[in-house]
């Protein structure tokens, strides 16, 4: 895998991560809701005019984007595995950003992923 091929799977990965980022962002401005009938217009539009939503949908637009560039590069078989990255990058920045818990079992996770995605690199 050439540097151009590895920077279009990477940075799809990174924004995938930060749309799902954006999105939790997001919906913690919110706040916690619930789609009934009677709400389903007022909660969706909340959610339709979210800046953080906007973004994480905008960060989801250019990853498809980038990532068909990228597949146009590297079989499916090596750039599917390797969006994997992206939960590392996301249960770190979700530590970092929202305070949410990292254990050690995680982490033993992450580095299993993070071995699994060198092995199918290295392929």
């Amino acid at each position: 895998m050439n540097a151009i091929s590895f920077s279009l799977l990477m940075t799809g990965v990174l924004l995938n991560a930060g749309a799902q980022l954006l999105l939790k962002a997001g919906t913690n401005a919110v706040g916690v809701f619930a789609f009934s009938s009677d709400n389903l217009v007022p909660v969706g539009w909340k959610l339709a005019t979210e800046p953080h939503i906007v973004g994480g949908l905008g960060c989801y637009v250019l990853s498809v984007i980038v990532w068909i560039l990228a597949l146009s590069r590297v079989e499916v078989s090596i750039a599917y595995p390797m969006l994997s990255i992206g939960y590392a990058v996301n249960a770190l920045a979700a530590w970092y950003l929202f305070g949410e818990a990292v254990t050690l079992t995680r982490l033993a996770g992450i580095g299993i992923i993070i071995i699994g995605v060198y092995i199918v690199a290295r392929s």
